[in-house]
């Protein structure tokens, strides 16, 4: 592998303190209300000097869910080593790890419903390769996870994959985090048994 050269080194020092800034102002603010120009003033570089690195705001956004997907899929990797867990410990301990995520701030929230975001996530080549990765794995662990008997059979796999996918950005942890009423783990573990177990006692 060819070295990196002084220049290219300190473009992608930059670069990388660009999505790490765009992924906490995603996660405090949201993409309709971050900014271009917050990012740059957070970031402490111009606002010409952040266009050399991403052409637009829908571009930062990309480029933040493009990392949420890489650490992802180390949660995967590790998961799957884990050689005395069952499919269904596998998907509960992504479930907390995106849970854990949200409540500390570090889970960028981008709209499902804005057009012009779509359109460059559809664009974007390398995060559609890894969005393909993590729910093809993900899939596989649910359909196990329903052969053992933990999912209900009767559940298309495609609902319990977007059930998964939900937890990164459902309202429930934030909202209860900010009551102050309740520690971390108090909220991860009843969100978790909400949406594993259900609301019905246990049998």
């Amino acid at each position: 592998m060819a070295r990196l050269s002084f220049r290219e080194q300190v473009l992608r020092v930059r670069e990388d303190a660009i999505v790490s800034s765009v992924n906490r102002l995603l996660a405090d603010k949201g993409f309709d209300l971050m900014t271009v120009d917050e990012v740059a003033a957070d970031v402490g570089i111009a606002k010409a000097s952040l266009y050399k690195h991403f052409a637009s705001k829908e571009a930062l956004a990309a480029a933040a869910m493009v990392r949420l997907l890489e650490r992802l899929l180390a949660i995967l990797d590790q998961q799957a080593a884990r050689a005395d867990a069952s499919a269904f410990q596998r998907l509960e301990a992504v479930i907390r790890w995106a849970l854990t995520q949200q409540l500390a701030g570090e889970m960028p929230s981008v709209p499902s419903q804005n057009s012009s975001l779509r359109a460059e996530l559809l664009a974007n080549k390398v995060y559609l390769e890894l969005l393909l990765q993590v729910s093809e794995r993900l899939g596989r662990w649910i359909q196990q996870a329903q052969a053992d008997g933990d999912i209900d059979p009767a559940l298309p796999p495609e609902i319990v994959l977007l059930t998964v996918y939900a937890r990164g950005c459902d309202p429930v942890p934030v909202f209860l985090k900010a009551s102050g009423n309740f520690s971390d783990e108090q909220i991860t573990d009843w969100v978790m048994t909400v949406c594993l177990r259900g609301l019905r006692p246990g049998r």
